[in-house]
């Protein structure tokens, strides 16, 4: 039988792969109530789980009918929820790096909190079900592009594609490392700047690689 921390991996994997389709999932339903009954569950989820019956006992009798979709919506609606939230966190940032401001929201969506950590362990819980997975990759393709956003990040086309893409795959390695060693916020940030350090340097050895094959015979020589 698969262990927890293989599944996860498995499950973040396949979030990763959609990111290589280019579409964006359809945004979900917002409004104020949905967003205070997910606050008040996630509280306990770390405890009690993200269950339909819990919802009703931390947000009242009728909070289900906010969540006609049952756990699923509700673990989706609650990764969509820790998105914006990084995204009103990141408005005022001044940082002229744009490599900066991408561990600054990495960072901010994954904070060193342990009750936000063991909420998302039980919501990966519900990513394992069948009825999960398609909830599962499409709120990582929102995560994923709200951290560009944060960011503030203007490319397109192509570039658009692709450094989401790499960025899947550093939140990817990140996301796991926080779900089991994320409540040190020193360390998490010790791992997430060598994360991005080995993207630069695969990128500046792929630009190289192009230089030398477009260069000269003399000049790649040299």
């Amino acid at each position: 039988m698969s262990s927890v921390p293989g599944k996860a991996e498995q499950m973040v994997s396949y979030a990763v792969a959609a990111l290589a389709m280019g579409v964006m999932p359809a945004p979900l339903s917002r409004d104020s109530d949905r967003d205070a009954a997910l606050h008040n569950l996630a509280a306990v989820a770390g405890q009690r789980g993200w269950g339909v019956d819990v919802l009703r006992d931390v947000a009242g009798p009728h909070a289900d009918l906010l969540f006609p979709g049952g756990d699923v919506e509700i673990v989706e609606a609650w990764s969509d929820l820790c998105d914006r939230m990084m995204l009103d966190a990141m408005q005022d940032v001044q940082e002229p790096r744009l490599s900066r401001r991408v561990r600054q929201a990495i960072l901010c969506r994954l904070p060193a909190d342990d009750t936000r950590r063991a909420a998302a362990g039980k919501a990966m819980a519900v990513a394992f079900a069948p009825h999960g997975r398609a909830a599962f990759r499409r709120a990582w393709v929102r995560t994923v592009n709200a951290l560009w956003q944060a960011a503030r990040d203007d490319s397109t086309g192509v570039t658009y594609l692709t450094k989401r893409l790499s960025l899947g795959h550093i939140y990817a390695m990140v996301f796991l490392y926080w779900l089991n060693r994320g409540g040190d916020a020193a360390a998490m940030g010790a791992f997430v700047d060598r994360r991005l350090a080995a993207v630069r340097r695969i990128g500046q050895w792929k630009a190289r690689l192009v230089g030398g094959l477009g260069a000269s015979p003399a000049k790649a020589a040299e």
